[in-house]
């Protein structure tokens, strides 16, 4: 257990009376999207994930490097529907880690060569982060995460996260690899 789940848990612990086992992990994300070919134009033309398996003009699982599958997208409830109205419930983003400030740099500049907008950019003083939709309405936040010893924190040892603008020319100052 690192000391921010301990740390975390003692803000209000009786909402968790019995911790999840911390190895626990998000696997993958599976959106409902518009049009295949168009999603997968984005998350492997742009984005860069490889295509793993597609099911026809239904399904597809993309991944980084040898993974199974990080994002799954379908058609099967949503073939040329349009995204949620704003104001109902729903995922609000999925978030994709990148392992280097240097990757997601690479990754902004995917994004500003493919001419695709971000709806904010923001430090929270734990990670970096950019915010922008999917070309069917998903909201994604692509980050980097700090090391947690760079974390911050108030003087009871919570974090103390903020959310204040991310220098994006600072971020495209970062080294290609």
């Amino acid at each position: 257990m690192t000391s921010s789940s301990r740390t975390d848990a003692a803000l209000e612990p009786s909402l968790t009376p019995r911790p999840i086992d911390p190895g626990v992990s998000i696997g993958h994300a599976h959106l409902k999207v518009a049009d295949l070919d168009r999603a997968l134009a984005f998350y492997c033309g742009v984005l860069g994930f490889g295509l793993k398996q597609r099911y026809g003009t239904q399904a597809a699982f993309v991944a980084a490097g040898g993974y199974h599958h990080h994002i799954g997208l379908n058609t099967w409830q949503s073939k040329g529907g349009s995204p949620p109205p704003a104001g109902t419930t729903g995922l609000f983003h999925v978030a994709i880690l990148y392992p280097t400030r240097a990757a997601l740099a690479d990754a902004l500049r995917r994004l500003i060569e493919a001419g695709i907008p971000l709806d904010g950019a923001s430090d929270h003083g734990v990670s970096d982060a950019l915010y922008l939709r999917d070309p069917d309405g998903n909201g994604l936040e692509l980050y980097w995460d700090r090391p947690e010893a760079e974390w911050p924190r108030d003087a009871e040892g919570h974090l103390a996260m903020d959310t204040r603008p991310l220098d994006l020319e600072a971020l495209l100052r970062e080294p290609q690899d």
